[in-house]
């Protein structure tokens, strides 16, 4: 079932692929520092103003929303985006405070290196738990659900751009460095992907009557 979702919605799929080798490349051959530098010397007031409000689509808290807008389209795609943003998000966590929990933010790396790095006024810059990134898990397990839900595929190109761009974000604002948005897309991206075929595999077989259903306020 993996191989024929990736297939039919190829208009995620191909360019988050893309996009893996691109970035992957750039991290072989790049320092972490160079990396950062490179970001951090492209920045603007037009940018840390869109970047420091566009960072939000990344938020668990989107998510949620998305998942109970959902209940007034099918219980089915609620429940299971539900279950695909905990626990990709899960496994973050598990990365982030169990097996990395020694990765340091930017901003505490490069505290006293003597560069002055640019910083977006108002932001609170973290300093630990860097690897990998939550907010990119989140956003990419998002818009990788959304593209698998459609019946417009074509979303999909829209989708993983804004995806990119909200990961992106995560380096504009110095909180975190390359790598950890790379591995947390792909964790949001590959957990979201292993659960909907799952799940729905499962339910090809068992699937309860009220699982098509969806919360109507029409009397």
């Amino acid at each position: 079932m993996i191989a024929r979702l990736i297939r039919q919605n190829y208009s995620f799929f191909l360019p988050y692929a893309l996009l893996l080798i691109v970035v992957g490349i750039l991290l072989a051959q790049s320092d972490r520092t160079d990396l950062m530098r490179w970001v951090n010397d492209r920045n603007h007031p037009f940018w840390d103003r869109f970047f420091y409000h566009f960072t939000d689509l990344a938020d668990g808290v989107v998510s949620a929303l998305v998942v109970v807008a959902l209940l007034f389209v099918r219980f089915r795609w609620a429940l299971l985006g539900g279950l695909c943003f905990l626990l990709s998000g899960e496994v973050t966590q598990l990365l982030k405070h169990g097996f990395f929990d020694h990765e340091m933010r930017p901003s505490a790396v490069y505290q006293n290196s003597g560069w002055l790095f640019h910083t977006v006024e108002g932001l609170d810059l973290h300093t630990r738990n860097s690897f990998p990134s939550g907010h990119s898990t989140s956003v990419f397990a998002l818009f990788c659900f959304l593209t698998l839900i459609v019946a417009n595929k074509r979303w999909g190109w829209l989708f993983v751009f804004l995806a990119a761009l909200a990961a992106y974000s995560r380096v504009y604002l110095f909180q975190h460095f390359v790598a950890d948005v790379y591995v947390g897309s792909i964790v949001g991206t590959v957990t979201t992907l292993l659960v909907y075929a799952g799940i729905q595999s499962y339910w090809q077989r068992n699937a309860p009557a009220w699982l098509d259903s969806r919360i109507n306020l029409k009397r």
